[in-house]
């Protein structure tokens, strides 16, 4: 019976830790008026669905690993996907030759095999059609980017990823800027989005609001001190960037 008692008595400070985790790290990030209900009426449940939403694609997005071939050889690596393609024609190794593709800035052939994976079964697949918004912006196609946009618009993790940043961007190059504001604005949380916020600084200074631009790049400085050395790490380029802007809108 007392073995009973500790078990109950475990779980139920595992979930008070649980909660307080949650609601201070949707506090850091401004988010807490959107969690709280869920965070104290399921208080278990209702921590697991923050976790899973808000903190595990952060840790992913931050998580990196390096191809020591790819570094040495990226054509060789290449090689070995296409024929690896030809020999099996998946869509897993269409879309990881894309992938390559993309990276090594072969946006055409990004392209031309993004869209011919988007066929049965994977006609609507996130992945595919988040990297086909990269490549086409990266093409200087930014008019094929919105109906792509609203493909994976409502899906949670489209906010914080570098396809939404994308989105944004092209409206601008569109000439629809008070859309792509509301994009930016939509990433703007606190202690995160660094490079979001880095971005949608550029784009206050791109239509001369230098002091709106001076006061978003601040805040990301003010936070810095306050983020464990992973987290300045991870975002330790935005920080660099930002410094930079700042020191040119001030002279």
């Amino acid at each position: 019976m007392g073995y009973l008692f500790g078990l109950v008595g475990n779980y139920y400070y595992i979930v008070i830790a649980l909660q307080a985790f949650c609601a201070f790290h949707s506090y850091r990030r401004g988010t807490l008026n959107k969690w709280i209900y869920l965070i104290i009426f399921l208080p278990f449940i209702g921590g697991l669905i923050y976790l899973y939403s808000e903190v595990l694609p952060s840790w992913r997005l931050n998580k990196s690993t390096i191809d020591i071939g790819a570094v040495i050889n990226p054509a060789g690596k290449i090689k070995k996907m296409e024929d690896d393609l030809q020999f099996t024609n998946t869509f897993a190794n269409k879309v990881k030759l894309a992938d390559a593709y993309l990276a090594s800035r072969q946006t055409t052939k990004a392209i031309d095999l993004y869209k011919n994976s988007l066929s049965g079964a994977f006609a609507e697949n996130e992945h595919v059609l988040a990297q086909l918004i990269i490549a086409y912006y990266d093409d200087g196609q930014y008019e094929q980017i919105p109906p792509i946009a609203k493909k994976i618009y409502h899906l949670t993790q489209f906010t914080r990823s570098k396809a939404h940043l994308t989105y944004a961007k092209a409206l601008e190059n569109l000439g629809e800027i008070t859309a792509a504001e509301k994009e930016f604005k939509i990433m703007k949380g606190r202690f995160s989005y660094y490079e979001h916020r880095y971005e949608y600084g550029l784009f206050l200074l791109r239509n001369n609001r230098h002091q709106e631009a001076y006061d978003i790049l601040n805040e990301i400085l003010t936070e810095e001190p306050h983020l464990s050395r992973m987290e300045r790490k991870a975002n330790g380029i935005w920080f660099s960037k930002t410094k930079e802007e700042i020191r040119r809108i001030i002279v």
